[in-house]
């Protein structure tokens, strides 16, 4: 390890610690092969319907994934794979639901844009924009009210905070000092559009944060230190009863929208540009400032790679849902029969 004299003279800081940086970098690397192995099996046919992939922005999951107790609560977007992962669903299950095999997550009946998992706080994946922000309000007042101290994180993309639900949710919080964390994802598009063309303001979230006497927080998505710490300190403050926090993360997604999508309206050289800032690239250079030997990177590397690629190989093995469970999960009750 890189001692503390050595580290202060190259300005770095060490607060965050060797074993909390290793499970940032498995953690963003393993969101990376993930999300690369959905895209590949995309094209071959395998994954069922279109998925929106977070390839460019693993350090917001894994940062805030990293900051959270188990017993808190995240609510994500259709752009949801990433901090499903980073919250401990396995590659398999979250694999199997994308290629609708029995071993996904929801039996294969949800699909990539509904990944949920409650048992590791995972409050659902909602491809309706701006959907879960009033529903993280709500898990959160449930905490207030019965005195609980889990935090709701909800996660969502630069375009939401031009919809009414972004607005009243932000109200809500700020007047009942609800203990929730809202996190955009400001990865500059809003599906194909520039988010810069259609917004008054040049932060999309962070400068509506005082119309609801909230700090502007903007930070630097790709630096999952930065992330983690920044998490960390909303938290905090949210456990206290200090209320609900509105940070804006810069980050760029790598592909697409979506499957569908070329995303042939960049401006050429863009992607490039941001790919020397590649989140993935940066912590493993980080680890290496740390004393990190480059022999436990290429583990860790390693170990991931088995992990996707075994993963890959017992769902294109597992079958599909049997027919008998299409109609459960539809009504509480578990059926439909009571309604015929």
């Amino acid at each position: 390890m890189l001692d503390k004299a050595k580290a202060a003279q190259a300005g770095l800081n060490d607060d965050i610690g060797e074993d909390k940086r290793l499970e940032l970098y498995r953690l963003q690397v393993t969101i990376r092969e993930a999300e690369q192995r959905a895209f590949d099996l995309f094209l071959q046919n395998l994954v069922k319907g279109t998925s929106h992939l977070s390839l460019g922005q693993e350090a917001i999951a894994a940062g805030f994934a990293a900051a959270m107790q188990p017993k808190d609560l995240s609510f994500c977007t259709y752009r949801g794979h990433a901090h499903t992962l980073a919250r401990g669903a396995s590659v398999e299950q979250v694999l199997g639901e994308l290629m609708g095999r029995d071993n996904g997550l929801m039996r294969g009946k949800g699909g990539s844009m509904h990944l949920t998992d409650a048992s590791r706080g995972v409050m659902g994946s909602y491809a309706i924009i701006g959907a879960h922000l009033p529903i993280a309000c709500g898990a959160a007042w449930r905490a207030q009210y019965k005195g609980d101290d889990d935090v709701s994180v909800c996660f969502f993309g630069d375009g939401t905070t031009n919809i009414g639900a972004f607005h009243e949710a932000l109200n809500f919080a700020a007047v009942w000092k609800l203990p929730v964390v809202f996190v955009c994802e400001n990865n500059h598009y809003m599906e194909y559009t520039p988010i810069g063309d259609v917004t008054a303001v040049p932060s999309p979230a962070g400068d509506r944060a005082s119309a609801y006497g909230l700090e502007k927080i903007v930070i630097d998505g790709n630096d999952a230190d930065i992330v983690y710490r920044t998490a960390q300190a909303a938290f905090a403050k949210a456990r206290a009863g200090g209320g609900p926090s509105l940070i804006e993360c810069i980050t760029y997604r790598h592909s697409g929208h979506s499957r569908a999508d070329p995303a042939k309206y960049r401006p050429e050289g863009e992607l490039e540009k941001w790919k020397e800032r590649d989140p993935v690239v940066l912590y493993r250079e980080r680890l290496k400032q740390f004393g990190v030997g480059d022999d436990t990177i290429a583990r860790i590397d390693a170990e991931i790679r088995k992990v996707v690629d075994d993963a890959t190989e017992r769902c294109k093995a597992a079958p599909p849902p049997p027919l008998d469970i299409i109609a459960t999960d539809v009504y509480a009750d578990g059926g439909f029969a009571w309604r015929n």
